[in-house]
């Protein structure tokens, strides 16, 4: 079953670019995983992501014309629907993704045939050329301030043996906008996978 948000905007059609992104949503039981293992990451040179703003990236958009919605609307439920659920296991919390010149804190999960799978599927209805780096499913859950020095040693959590998982059962669009000081992120189409 469809479940379409369009929250208190313009018409799309009076809207010339949104900022866009296909992402999975992130249950909030594991949010509140991430948000106890976070209390080891105490610098202040840590911004973490607001817990409505976690999500675990499939394919980022940017700058989308309105007039190419629609399209990318179909292309998701197409792929959802030609895509069976799946489950990520979650491997580590750690700097990254660069471990020597590290960006953020992301939650890294196991590589998994069915997100690759799934990521191709995307970005080939997309018309957009695959890029030659591996499809990592991570979480971004902080980033690193750029005009604070960042930390010299960070504690790499290993959570292997924990069995964290992420159901991976469905597929939404998103809209970014821009604010200080985090952007605010909306669903705006969501679509289950295939059971």
């Amino acid at each position: 079953m469809n479940t379409s948000i369009f929250p208190e905007q313009a018409p799309a059609f009076m809207i010339l670019t949104q900022r866009l992104f296909i992402a999975v949503p992130v249950p909030d039981n594991l949010k509140l995983f991430f948000q106890e293992q976070l209390l080891h990451y105490t610098s202040h040179a840590i911004r973490l992501v607001p817990w409505d703003n976690l999500h675990l990236t499939v394919h980022f958009l940017g700058e989308t014309p309105a007039d190419n919605l629609e399209s990318i609307v179909t292309i998701l439920q197409t792929v959802a629907a030609r895509t069976e659920a799946f489950t990520l296991h979650l491997e580590c919390l750690e700097p990254g993704p660069k471990p020597n010149s590290p960006r953020l804190i992301w939650a890294r999960f196991a590589a998994h045939p069915a997100f690759t799978a799934l990521c191709t599927a995307i970005t080939t209805q997309l018309g957009v050329k695959p890029g030659s780096q591996d499809y990592i499913p991570h979480i971004t859950l902080a980033r690193f301030r750029k005009d604070v020095a960042k930390p010299t040693a960070l504690p790499i959590k290993n959570l292997k043996n924990q069995q964290i998982s992420l159901p991976v059962n469905s597929l939404a669009l998103w809209q970014s906008e821009l604010k200080s000081p985090h952007p605010e992120y909306r669903i705006l189409v969501r679509h289950p996978l295939a059971p």
